[in-house]
């Protein structure tokens, strides 16, 4: 049994895992997580969303974040990417709510960010392409063409976001608590099977 579980969730682009999150949260009556933790990180950092906007998600190409990780916040005397320290920062957002409160966390290597919490629930949410073809393009009004163009891109970038920050592997199925396919359940019922099984986990 697991108290006040946190769940993380990371998701193929179009694959509907920012909706599902957002239901799972509303589901369940706690808080969601997405773009919020820009705000919290601007706050924490004194840097303006817009600027952390920007970069969020994405990895610096540089490997001096190692150099901060563990020495906690921006101190240590290094001057890395502003992609590192927002990647530094959320995470220790990320512990910190996860430490207070129950919650639904979307990307931002969160599963990788409680790797140490036994309350965490880590969730992938992939679908197929057509499926994921069909919501861009209706959600940004592109062709098909585009819209297959838009996820290849987006789907390397949360790739290359994840193994650069992470050292591990994104959608590797070792890394989750359950995957779920929303190309052929849909985002209403994967949100209630996830919230289903939070529940029966923390009874």
């Amino acid at each position: 049994m697991l108290q006040n579980p946190v769940i993380t969730i990371a998701r193929q682009y179009g694959s509907g895992g920012r909706e599902i999150g957002e239901k799972v949260a509303s589901l369940l009556g706690i808080p969601f997580y997405g773009k919020e933790l820009i705000e919290l990180a601007a706050e924490k950092s004194g840097y303006h969303p817009d600027v952390l906007g920007k970069v969020d998600e994405r990895a610096a190409g540089s490997l001096l974040y190692s150099l901060a990780t563990g020495v906690g916040g921006f101190s240590g005397g290094y001057d890395i990417p502003i992609n590192d320290k927002l990647f530094i920062v959320q995470s220790d957002i990320i512990r910190e709510l996860a430490a207070k409160e129950q919650c639904v966390i979307i990307g931002r290597c969160g599963d990788y960010a409680l790797r140490e919490f036994d309350n965490k629930i880590s969730i992938f949410i992939y679908a197929d392409l057509e499926s994921r073809v069909e919501r861009i393009s209706a959600r940004h009004g592109v062709s098909a063409s585009v819209a297959e163009n838009m996820i290849v891109k987006e789907d390397k970038r949360r790739a290359g976001y994840y193994n650069f920050y992470t050292g591990q592997k994104w959608g590797a199925i070792d890394r989750y608590t359950a995957s779920f396919n929303s190309g052929v359940l849909g985002v209403d019922k994967v949100a209630e099977i996830i919230a289903d099984m939070v529940r029966y986990i923390s009874k």
